[in-house]
């Protein structure tokens, strides 16, 4: 009986932190911009759109944001798809490479380098 006992309450539990970690973890992506020595670069500005005709447009983004002084940006609560990204400072961009990535990981912390030349 305390068998018993003891494997519903680790069920219960194992149940109840698996739900937790799904309503805790919201899909996220942090982005490093690069330039094309390897150096990351501050303050460019990182847009993320869902489809390649608003991309090429550069209307609807469904984030967007700077890099900090480290070259970072981070977007949270995201979709679980790929996205198109555009990093742009003064006359430097990601165009020509770099533009599209894979799909998320759905609850996941997702992480990707772009160069901008």
């Amino acid at each position: 009986m305390k068998k018993l006992l003891l494997f519903g309450i680790v069920a219960m539990l194992t149940f109840t932190f698996t739900n937790l970690h799904a309503q805790l973890i919201k899909t996220s992506l942090t982005i490093i911009v690069r330039d094309d020595t390897g150096n990351t670069v501050n303050n460019v500005s990182v847009k993320l759109f869902e489809n390649e005709e608003d991309y090429k447009k550069e209307v609807n983004p469904v984030a967007e944001g700077l890099t900090d002084d480290k070259g970072v940006v981070r977007f949270k609560a995201l979709k679980s798809i790929a996205y198109y990204v555009l990093a742009r400072k003064d006359d430097l961009d990601n165009s020509g490479g770099g533009e599209l990535i894979g799909k998320l990981e759905d609850q996941k912390f997702n992480k990707v380098t772009i160069v901008i030349q």
